[in-house]
């Protein structure tokens, strides 16, 4: 299969068709040299009345690529090289390019992004964080204004404006958080002036496989508090801490699921005074076990997650940074807080949510690198379409990728570690030290400063120091300590007189459960043809080992006599590791590809009603769309009082009691002309006298304030209906997998059952806007009102209702039966007529 792959090697073929384009770009290079300032920035000017007339970017890229690259030499002192040119052809062609740390994959970006911001429709180039950000925006932004294009920064926090203008300009920097929040709070919005982006164009990725692999699973979520008691979570973590492993409860590490043995819901059952664990009244209060448990057999502090200042904050077990302001969720979270002995926070409700895969599969086209793609490159093709496309580097890789030392505890690899640093340190070869945990980061800390060996620690306890630790890592002796990839996203450069030391030492202290992460790892080293060296120590004690099999090689070693501090290195060992992750690597993408099938119900729901919503905003006259609402409605209920099974005879006074309750003035029908129509018929009439109803509601007002109104109802039904479904579908989603226990295909039951709902939402849009838009009466100083303020929401609050005051009838007293002026649909008697 080897020989075949490198025969038929698709990578190839693409790399010798764009070889071939980056030849047409360097054969412009001495026309765009020849150009005075002036005329390379006009020529941008050209480019879009070109494009105006109907040339395609295709033909203009080999030109446009040339007018950057010296744009580039003269703005920034930089040249792409022709392998950058290659990247940046694979980035317009929305594909990823995988190039190899230090390749500058920043320039390589600037040539596609300003091909594609000619258009005008705005591109958007999204990092990690917020850092790279405004680095990349200031840097690369010189140059984009030299060639007449404006560039705009978004950050967290930016007012309303600022961040209209950023979306505005024709390249935007920001993060992919940022750009999702901003999508879903425009979704939110009441106006259609207040809505900050525009249609999504074009995106470039930058270190796309953290955004779109690493962070795939955490959807985006704007939440408003729930309001429920947190004293279960107290009595389920106090109950939970009297039990022990195994007797009462079993966790099996590699699935990390926790369940109760027969001897745990016994004691369950006394604990809690009741008969049944399992009865349907005593579904919370298993829930609130489940998580407890959950919370102290597989959540580990200062591994998953850290306490800081009275809060419990998620650590990224990818990049081991600190996620401030995330919450696990399900009460997890909560049940953290309470082992930890902490307040417990509230509950909060999903007001709208998205995940980043399904964000970015909405822009037109999408585009992305990094240096680590092509062990996922079955992922990025099914799921975005898109191919991985590996770079040659500039200059050949010359590191020294060593095989695995393998030691038969963790002592002995640790011991091994802390002498290989001390040694390299000793002849000031600088050191790179990755480390998979914080835990394990600050313990190879300790070790440090008991040999007196001086070293920074870089982890998510200290990113605020990042920048300025990595700029210096690269210095002869240095000694830095780093979670995973901090510090990713920017390069080390060498020090003098380190390159005739052997370059930088980059030192593995166990095996990621991805290769990639261990990939980026070694890439730290060797950057553009410097020298290097990289060694993973691995124990059979290391979770991927006790996860995979590390029984055989722990019996060979005893075999062999091996102690602890004696290692073996074998590349037989080295595969077994490798395939180990490659099945994590596989069920990571299943559980990705899982969500995404599951999200792909919500997406589906969620395109149509912020098209609706958005086509609200956007109408000038809402009336036909809510008398086609008010119809929709009216057929469905008027036959709900048809004939059915029990009885051949409509139920014309429970029909009276509706539309008197919801659409007509009371006594306004003849109850005796009802009973001689049929289904149709009765529609008909009905809806004529909605209608006529209707126009005189209008005669009252002037156009502006009906228009208004109109909006006004059926915003606020949209807005609160729609939340209290994405609820509705969140819960659903939790419990759904209990049905696969009935031999039912749990995805299957989740769309059919949200799609249900979904239909549920829309009658109950319908009916609230008929109801509302009848008997609500209008006030002068009419306002949309957001059913969310800011992050929060009330549930509780009256689904979709405009706020009335009761209005006096000075003239005539009203009839106890009649409607209650206010215009809630009431009889007066049951509502401000009350004594």
């Amino acid at each position: 299969m080897g020989i075949l792959n490198k025969l038929f090697d698709p990578n190839k073929s693409e790399l010798k068709r764009l070889t071939k384009t980056a030849a047409k770009v360097e054969a412009l290079a001495s026309m765009a040299e020849g150009l005075s300032d002036e005329q390379l920035t006009a020529k941008t000017d050209e480019f879009r009345e070109r494009y105006a007339n109907g040339e395609s970017l295709d033909d203009m890229l080999p030109e446009a690529f040339a007018v950057v690259r010296e744009a580039s030499r003269r703005v920034l002192g930089m040249y792409p090289f022709n392998v950058q040119l290659m990247g940046g052809i694979a980035l317009h062609e929305g594909n990823i390019s995988e190039m190899k740390t230090g390749e500058g994959k920043t320039l390589t970006s600037t040539m596609p992004v300003y091909l594609n911001a000619i258009t005008g429709k705005g591109v958007h180039v999204i990092t990690v964080n917020e850092y790279l950000a405004s680095r990349d925006a200031n840097e690369m932004g010189q140059l984009f204004n030299f060639l007449g294009l404006s560039v705009g920064l978004n950050l967290a926090g930016m007012s309303r404006e600022e961040k209209q203008e950023a979306y505005n300009a024709d390249i935007t920097y920001g993060t992919n958080n940022e750009f999702g929040f901003d999508y879903l709070r425009d979704n939110m919005v009441l106006y259609k002036e207040q809505m900050v982006q525009r249609p999504l164009h074009y995106a470039v990725i930058d270190e796309v496989d953290s955004i779109l692999i690493d962070e795939a699973r955490t959807p985006l979520i704007i939440s408003g508090s729930a309001k429920k008691s947190t004293q279960l979570y107290m009595q389920a973590n106090a109950f939970v801490r009297t039990l022990s492993k195994e007797q009462d409860y079993t966790y099996d590490e590699k699935t990390k699921s926790v369940q109760l043995t027969e001897e745990g819901m016994s004691k369950a059952e006394r604990a809690f005074g009741i008969d049944n664990l399992f009865d349907i009244s005593h579904v919370a209060l298993n829930h609130h076990i489940g998580q407890a448990l959950k919370a102290h057999a597989s959540m580990h502090l200062d591994v998953d997650y850290v306490v800081q200042d009275g809060e419990i904050v998620i650590v990224d077990q990818f990049t081991g940074r600190l996620m401030k302001g995330r919450r696990y969720s399900d009460g997890l979270h909560q049940a953290i807080e309470a082992k930890e002995g902490l307040e417990i926070q509230n509950e909060s409700m999903t007001l709208a949510t998205i995940t980043f895969q399904n964000y970015f599969r909405m822009y037109q086209k999408l585009a992305g690198m990094t240096g680590t793609a092509k062990t996922e490159e079955e992922e990025f093709r099914n799921i975005y379409n898109m191919n991985v496309i590996a770079i040659p580097t500039n200059r050949d890789i010359v590191r020294d990728d060593r095989s695995d030392l393998i030691f038969a505890t963790m002592e002995g690899k640790f011991n091994a570690v802390v002498e290989d640093i001390a040694e390299r340190h000793a002849k000031g070869q600088p050191v790179l030290v990755g480390t998979v945990a914080i835990e394990t980061s600050e313990y190879v800390s300790q070790l440090l400063k008991k040999k007196g060996v001086p070293h920074n620690v870089l982890n998510a306890k200290q990113h605020e120091r990042e920048g300025n630790i990595i700029l210096d890592a690269g210095q002869p002796g240095a000694v830095t300590i780093a979670t995973n990839m901090a510090g990713r996203g920017t390069d080390i450069k060498l020090g003098e007189g380190v390159a005739e030391l052997g370059g930088l030492a980059v030192i593995g202290t166990e095996r990621h459960e991805s290769r990639r992460i261990d990939n980026q790892l070694r890439g730290r080293s060797g950057r553009q043809g410097d020298p290097g060296v990289t060694q993973f120590y691995l124990s059979l004690e290391d979770e991927l080992m006790r996860r995979f099999g590390s029984d055989n090689i722990k019996s060979m070693m005893s075999r062999l006599g091996m102690g602890d501090n004696e290692p073996i290195q074998s590349k037989m060992v080295s595969k077994a590791v490798e395939s180990a992750q490659k099945r994590v690597e596989g069920n990571n993408y299943d559980a990705r590809k899982q969500l995404l099938e599951y999200d792909d119900v919500l997406r589906q729901q969620r395109e149509i009603i912020y098209k609706q919503r958005f086509d609200v905003l956007d109408s000038e006259n809402l009336r036909g769309i809510v008398e086609a609402m008010i119809r929709s409605s009216l057929e469905r209920n008027v036959y709900a009082f048809g004939p059915d099974g029990e009885s051949e005879e409509w139920n014309i006074q429970g029909l009276l009691d509706f539309v008197y309750a919801n659409l007509l003035p009371e006594n306004s029908l003849d109850e005796s002309a009802l009973k001689e129509l049929d289904g149709e018929e009765i529609i008909n009439l009905l809806f004529d006298k909605i209608i006529e109803q209707y126009n005189q509601k209008e005669a009252q007002l002037s156009p502006e304030q009906m228009r208004e109104f109109e909006k006004v109802i059926v915003l606020r039904a949209v807005d609160s209906k729609w939340m209290d479904h994405i609820d509705s579908m969140d819960q659903l989603r939790q419990g759904i997998h209990l049905r696969a226990y009935a031999q039912i295909n749990p995805l299957n039951e989740y769309q059919q059952e949200g799609y249900r709902m979904f239909e549920a939402m829309v009658a109950a849009i319908e009916d609230d806007v008929a109801k509302y838009i009848m008997k609500a009466e209008i006030r002068n100083n009419l306002e949309r009102e957001e059913v969310v303020k800011g992050q929060a929401v009330n549930p509780k609050a009256e689904d979709g209702e405009v706020k009335r005051k009761p209005k006096r009838n000075e003239d005539k007293a009203v009839g106890r039966n009649a409607p209650c002026p206010c215009g809630s649909g009431k009889k007066y008697k049951n509502c401000h007529g009350r004594a």
